[in-house]
């Protein structure tokens, strides 16, 4: 682990700010107290620090408790490549768990909180606890499900395109998790995060949002992100990226 850690606070599992969302399942009992023991720290990220890095071993996996992060992969001249954003009850960290390295890093978009687990303690849950062995799949599954995405952008969908989805996506994500009012979210990330999404130059990031803008369907001001109609962004998109009302797990 790299990065500015901090360990004062904490919150107990029973007071999780996530459990009550209607869009996370809920643990059962013998869960829960698994849980309990597996969580073993509580680290507070300062905004712009990346606290796992490309090529490194880390001997915790993480959830985010509160705010939002980023993984990416910097090539040798410095540019970088956003590959997606993580929000809270998103995992962080499995990668360098099972696989020994890091082949990404992860960076603190706002000032973040995670719940620290052991790799250590990992075969112990999936010996002991198959439902929360699945939900740790089921992660992984949805984290190549949104790697998929995010290729199809890169590769087949127009600069306009990509660009709704991708703020479509994000909007749908924050809004799932309460994260904003009806209708608007407040991004936390700039121009230039967008850009290293999109896989796209300033310039074009730039021109391509004026284009949404002048749509009518979204309004940006500062980082206040406002949808006036789904179905016109949708439609622009190619997809309303609406996801199954269906309970998904975080652990």
């Amino acid at each position: 682990m790299v990065g500015s850690g901090r360990t004062n606070g904490y919150t107990p599992c029973e007071q999780c700010p996530l459990r009550p969302l209607p869009c996370l399942r809920e643990f059962t009992a013998s869960e829960l107290e698994f849980v309990k023991r597996f969580k073993i720290d509580e680290l507070h990220i300062d905004a712009g620090v990346s606290f796992l890095r490309q090529d490194t071993r880390s001997d915790h996996l993480y959830t985010v408790l509160r705010g939002w992060a980023f993984r990416y992969k910097m090539l040798d001249d410095g540019r970088r490549q956003i590959l997606n954003f993580a929000l809270p009850s998103d995992m962080v960290g499995l990668q360098g768990t099972v696989m020994e390295e890091m082949e990404h890093s992860v960076e603190a978009l706002t000032p973040l909180t995670l719940c620290v687990f052991p790799r250590a303690k990992l075969y112990e849950l999936y010996s002991q606890f198959p439902t929360l062995a699945f939900d740790i799949t089921w992660l992984a599954s949805r984290e190549e499900q949104l790697i998929d995405e995010h290729l199809v952008s890169l590769g087949r969908r127009t600069a306009l395109e990509r660009t709704a989805f991708l703020l479509l996506a994000l909007y749908t994500r924050a809004q799932e998790l309460k994260l904003g009012n009806e209708g608007t979210v407040q991004f936390p990330f700039t121009q230039q995060h967008l850009a290293d999404a999109l896989g796209m130059s300033l310039v074009h990031t730039n021109k391509t949002l004026k284009r949404l803008l002048a749509t009518k369907a979204i309004s940006w001001k500062g980082r206040v992100f406002e949808v006036h109609d789904r179905a016109a962004l949708a439609l622009i998109a190619g997809d309303d990226v609406q996801r199954k009302k269906t309970q998904r797990p975080f652990i």
